[in-house]
């Protein structure tokens, strides 16, 4: 594993460090062992069915706050849906599923999370170091205290809870006061989650995903395809896939199984239910996104 020496090295060597500054921050850092038992993975065994994980993000609550959010933030969300298209419901969705609107943006110092996983956590201190050298980089950019700013315990920053490499590449500066504050300003949280979808390839008014069903004798192999939807609707049907609605010609898709309380659901994704899953590579996430998005449009 790389030292906390070689890594402020090559931190001074690539990118101009002060050796003695980093030295002296980086010993400010506590190394926190609640954060080392967070991040180990859990024995494996039946994960949380889809039904009990809905639960979680699409309740009473959140819709109740999307509203209120959205109401509050009527005019960036416009903004941002008109620049970038991506639906205001989605951006708000994910700030929901994220911190509740900016409630619980994590009680963490960041750069005690990204310390401990980057040299006191084997199975991806590659990565957390990847995360640390661009906080660094990017407090000293931005001219933030990296002592001061918290986040969640692997280092998600903000208001729609960006890790560092997220923000030095998707997080702007929406409302033009020359700071991209994605801790206390919900207009550049909102402009940059809207980012960070285009970015990440949002295609404007497509669908997201729809109901399906696979023949009984195609399940296996309509699941063990590739999770991006790189097979159109065609080669699907001919897999196995019954797909009673309109059919749309411009996109291609994946097949999501989904446990419900009266069995399994089957859905077809597309494109944009991806991109939902490049911000939390989950399908049950990008589906609780989704839903609770058309929750609060229907409630606002």
């Amino acid at each position: 594993m790389v030292t906390q020496e070689e890594f402020i090295n090559d931190m001074v060597i690539r990118h101009g460090f002060n050796e003695l500054y980093l030295t002296q921050l980086l010993r400010k850092a506590k190394v926190k062992s609640k954060i080392i038992k967070l991040m180990t993975p859990r024995k494996k065994g039946k994960g949380r069915p889809w039904y009990k994980y809905r639960n979680i993000f699409v309740n009473n609550q959140k819709i109740k706050g999307g509203v209120k959010f959205w109401r509050n933030n009527a005019r960036a969300l416009q903004e941002a849906e008109k620049f970038f298209g991506v639906p205001a419901e989605i951006i708000v969705s994910i700030i929901g599923v994220e911190t509740i609107y900016g409630k619980n943006t994590g009680g963490f110092r960041v750069l005690d999370a990204l310390v401990t996983l980057s040299f006191h956590y084997l199975r991806r201190a590659d990565y957390f170091r990847g995360e640390l050298e661009n906080y660094l980089i990017l407090t000293r950019d931005e001219r933030i205290d990296p002592l001061r700013q918290k986040g969640s315990y692997a280092g998600a920053m903000g208001i729609g809870q960006f890790m560092p490499s997220s923000f030095r590449d998707y997080a702007i500066d929406f409302d033009g006061d020359g700071k991209r504050d994605i801790w206390t300003n919900n207009i550049d949280a909102i402009g940059s989650v809207a980012n960070y979808f285009k970015q990440h390839g949002w295609k404007t008014g497509e669908p997201i995903i729809a109901a399906t069903k696979i023949r009984t004798n195609a399940i296996k192999k309509m699941l063990a395809l590739d999770f991006e939807p790189k097979y159109t609707l065609q080669q699907l049907k001919q897999w196995g896939l019954l797909y009673y609605g309109k059919e749309p010609n411009y996109t291609n898709g994946m097949v999501i199984d989904l446990k419900t309380k009266l069995g399994t659901a089957y859905w077809l994704g597309f494109q944009n239910y991806y991109v939902i899953t490049r911000y939390n590579h989950s399908k049950h996430y990008a589906m609780a996104v989704y839903q609770l998005a058309q929750e609060i449009k229907n409630a606002k």
